[in-house]
């Protein structure tokens, strides 16, 4: 039994370990005739990728990918797209002392519980590397949106550092992209840079909540009850490493208000029904309403820190570990282009759904 896959129609098969030769994904149930090379794929991993500035991990992976499958000619084909990403800048040896020893936070001890066997170089499979595979999938995802529903357009950031909280009164979505933490206000990237650098000169981390916004999604997408949108967002964000907590619309806070606060009121304009807020997140019933979709997950502090932790070795003796090696000090930092990625795919999926279920047939209003 695997469970290296997601999705319905468009299937994301991912393989490979952080310290292996390489890995990657299959892609399955992508239309014939979408543009795609290299190149297009590489756009989106290179937002991912390592060693880009000091706030992430200094390991050094181009994370180059390569096509090795289904296209031809610069098209889609219909069948399935093989992308493979080498792995260059492995240091297994920074491993070598938790060969005995489970490392806190870490999925060490239970990958050892359920399988009684475990890659401990870098965490192998349950390492945050394997996001690349995702990412590179989005690659393919997201060229087929742009071919069947180009008004889509999916962007992610962070609205918290720890502690510290954006300001929603400065977003602006051009400051997204002019700072190394996705960040839509200036002021608060400023603020983050130098708390962070503390976390990480101490040998310490954090965590971070990441926003991903899909504007443009038409309405219609999803089904009731168990083929929800909303279920497979939440299923793939969860899905990611690190992350603890998945919301759409607003979340949690929706316990906090009262029915008429709560629900976003309707009104007809002149291009369809308009709404007066947006506290579901674009998504009633499973399905979507032509409104933004929101979706926010929390990611956990890197569990990899410089600081002495107590632990257990395999014999059940007590020990104490400090885990070496290239760590992110906020891993939420480089979550952001996979949340991204997980959304381009779950649209992509429930897009391909709802053509084969109702031909893109809409209940008329007005």
């Amino acid at each position: 039994m695997s469970f290296n896959t997601f999705g319905h129609l468009f299937r994301v098969t991912t393989w490979g370990e952080s310290h292996g030769p390489a890995l990657g994904a299959t892609v399955d149930g992508c239309p014939p005739g979408v543009s795609l090379d290299a190149e297009m794929i590489q756009h989106w991993l290179d937002k991912r990728k390592p060693g880009q500035n000091k706030y992430t991990t200094q390991r050094r992976e181009p994370d180059a990918v390569k096509i090795l499958s289904g296209v031809f000619e610069g098209k889609t084909t219909g069948t399935p797209i093989q992308l493979m990403i080498e792995n260059t800048d492995q240091r297994s040896k920074d491993y070598g002392d938790i060969v005995e020893k489970f490392r806190p936070g870490h999925a060490d001890i239970s990958y050892w519980q359920k399988y009684g066997i475990r890659d401990y170089r870098g965490g192998g499979r349950s390492s945050a590397r394997e996001t690349a595979s995702r990412v590179a999938a989005s690659g393919v995802a997201r060229a087929a949106l742009q071919h069947l529903a180009p008004n889509v357009e999916i962007k992610g950031y962070m609205t918290r550092m720890g502690a510290h909280e954006m300001d929603r009164a400065n977003f602006d979505w051009d400051q997204i992209d002019q700072n190394p933490f996705w960040v839509p206000d200036a002021a608060a990237a400023a603020t983050w840079a130098d708390y962070l650098d503390g976390l990480r000169k101490s040998g310490s981390s954090v965590g971070a909540v990441i926003e991903v916004v899909a504007r443009g999604v038409p309405a219609g997408l999803g089904a009731p009850i168990y083929g929800k949108l909303d279920t497979d967002l939440a299923a793939a964000m969860m899905s990611i490493n690190a992350v603890k907590g998945v919301e759409i619309g607003e979340g949690m806070s929706a316990a906090m208000l009262t029915g008429e606060l709560n629900a976003d009121e309707i009104s007809m304009g002149p291009d369809g029904p308009e709404y007066s807020s947006n506290h579901a997140g674009g998504i009633l019933g499973g399905i979507s309403t032509g409104q933004d979709i929101v979706v926010r997950f929390a990611v956990k502090p890197t569990s990899s820190i410089l600081q002495t932790r107590k632990t257990i070795t395999k014999s059940g003796e007590a020990a104490e570990i400090i885990t070496k090696g290239r760590h992110d000090p906020c891993v939420g930092i480089r979550a952001v282009p996979v949340g991204e990625a997980m959304m381009a795919c779950v649209i992509l999926d429930h897009l391909l759904l709802d053509r084969g279920q109702t031909g893109g047939v809409r209940g008329p209003i007005g």
